[in-house]
């Protein structure tokens, strides 16, 4: 993103702030489906950051909704609630009615009781919905093979849910293309014995492949696409059999996200030069809570050029933890100095620890070359949490 326009949200909005630039995220998400091809379907995950759903582009079949929450989302920014994924790994009675209240396209089931439930709200509507069932991976998320397999021999006792497929997700961050052909393959052997077995063809077949998003080694766009045509062999050729939707949050979202947080002090201990910005670990989050020995994209805004000085770039938490990045050598730094992280469109925005010691909420900005920027959120206070009683 062009400099100008962050020093312009700086100048409007402050810091701390998030940027997110819709046109690299319709850019990425055409690149996938240009990779994978028409036949394959895509799924947007809005956990990965869900002020990118006002603004998904047309490639986009469906999004995956895991809480009530999430459902509040959607229905907020107007999103088409026909084209939800309903998932999660806990549903509740009232969280399944509001979801068939909202006209949701498909069901996702991690458990019996989530099958009952849906059942149950559909026969109380005298309709019957469509559920996916999700495959276990060594995790408290989805259902074991062998109740996966009795569930689908004995479906007709779910007289209002129509079992149309299964929903693999095994995690993220996957470096390796042969990682995502075994999963397919053995989906495809799974798929073949629930036909052989058990009369059952699938006709939706939601598979996360966890595409791989470099944060740290090479902040080229190079690594990440070369990982996404080799898998794309493997996904094409599945979904030349099956009815394949690949659903991805992080590897849509990262690369267009920005985080601009200000120098409020400096200081040298210990011959350590210390920056205290306004910002910190509860706000910017690449993978896992993963900071401080890793250096991550940053720059100084400005474009003066200086001597190379070594920082420990530290936040405004009270703990020792909150350390952004342990050493780095950036060009000479002043209090009053905005530092830009980037690639940070997935996750950093709503996985953080956001009300530890009641610091403000980031503002949030969107920008696109057609619309220009537009603030979506201000800074809020957090502090109306913490506080037993009040409510706000």
């Amino acid at each position: 993103m062009n400099k100008s326009i962050l020093r312009e949200i700086t100048t409007k909005y402050q810091t701390p702030c998030y940027v997110f630039d819709t046109d690299i995220f319709t850019k990425r998400a055409q690149r996938v489906k240009a990779a994978f091809g028409d036949k394959v379907g895509l799924c947007y995950s809005i956990k990965a950051n869900p002020f990118l759903t006002r603004y998904l582009p047309d490639v986009f079949d469906y999004l995956e909704v895991c809480s009530p929450g999430e459902l509040n989302v959607c229905e907020t920014v107007g999103a088409d609630t026909h084209r939800i994924i309903f998932s999660g790994v806990n549903k509740t009675k009232e969280d399944v009615s509001r979801a068939f209240a909202d006209g949701v396209a498909v069901f996702t089931a991690e458990s019996r009781k989530h099958l009952d439930l849906i059942n149950e709200v559909s026969a109380e509507n005298n309709a019957v919905s469509k559920v996916i069932l999700r495959l276990a991976h060594g995790s408290q998320f989805g259902i074991d093979r062998g109740e996966l397999c009795s569930l689908i021999e004995h479906r007709e006792d779910f007289a209002n849910v129509q079992i149309i497929g299964l929903h693999y997700f095994t995690g993220t961050q996957k470096t390796k293309a042969k990682t995502i052909e075994k999963e397919l393959a053995l989906l495809d052997e799974l798929l073949c014995e629930l036909e052989g077995k058990y009369n059952f063809t699938a006709s939706h077949v939601e598979y996360g492949t966890g595409l791989s998003v470099e944060y740290y080694k090479d902040f080229t766009e190079e690594t990440e696409l070369a990982l996404l045509d080799e898998a794309a062999a493997f996904v094409r050729s599945f979904g030349e059999k099956y009815p394949l939707t690949v659903e991805m949050g992080r590897f849509f979202a990262a690369p267009c996200g920005y985080y601009l947080t200000s120098v409020n002090d400096i200081k040298t201990t210990d011959e350590i030069n210390y920056v205290i910005c306004d910002g910190g670990i509860n706000q910017l989050n690449y993978y896992g809570q993963n900071m401080a020995m890793k250096i991550p994209p940053i720059e100084k805004l400005d474009d003066k050029e200086g001597e190379l000085t070594d920082y420990c770039l530290c936040g405004s938490l009270c703990t020792t933890a909150d350390i952004l990045v342990r050493k780095v050598s950036l060009p000479k730094l002043s209090i009053g100095d905005t530092l830009v992280f980037s690639k940070c469109g997935a996750y950093s925005v709503c996985e953080g620890i956001a009300v530890f010691l009641s610091r403000k909420l980031p503002a949030v900005c969107v920008y696109s070359e057609k619309s220009g920027i537009t603030q979506l959120r201000t800074q809020l206070d957090t502090y109306t949490l913490n506080c037993g009683g009040v409510v706000n």
